[in-house]
């Protein structure tokens, strides 16, 4: 069973993308609302997936999602990043795929959505 970690500023964002993974069999490793969260946790639970919230507020030397993003990149180059993003966020996320993202969902979620994204990464190579 894939392990994910889930990161977003908002708690009920987590939740709710909680609720999905879980009816899909995933289990949550961990989740962290903040960038400088996110790639600690990820050096801490090594999980399969990360779901990465493009928008989120500098905490450390992280500013928001996209170098939350090259940071874990870095520890791991073949890690499983899908960038959150809000509708109209079309650039970041274009960034967010040039620095390793492999996909991308969009709020509000849609749960066939999030289960097509997680099992097309978990699939490729």
């Amino acid at each position: 069973m894939p392990k994910v970690l889930i990161v977003d500023d908002a708690l009920f964002m987590r939740k709710v993308l909680s609720d999905i993974l879980r009816r899909e069999g995933w289990e949550i490793a961990g989740e962290a609302d903040n960038g400088q969260a996110a790639v600690d946790k990820f050096k801490d639970i090594k999980p399969d997936i990360v779901t990465l919230d493009i928008v989120m507020p500098k905490v450390g030397e992280i500013d928001g999602g996209i170098a939350a993003l090259k940071e874990i990149m870095k520890l791991d180059p073949k890690a499983r990043v899908i960038m959150v993003s809000a509708m109209g966020q079309h650039a970041l996320v274009v960034e967010a795929i040039q620095a390793g993202a492999k996909d991308f969902i969009v709020k509000p979620f849609q749960h066939a959505r999030v289960a097509q994204a997680i099992k097309k990464v978990m699939t490729e190579a």
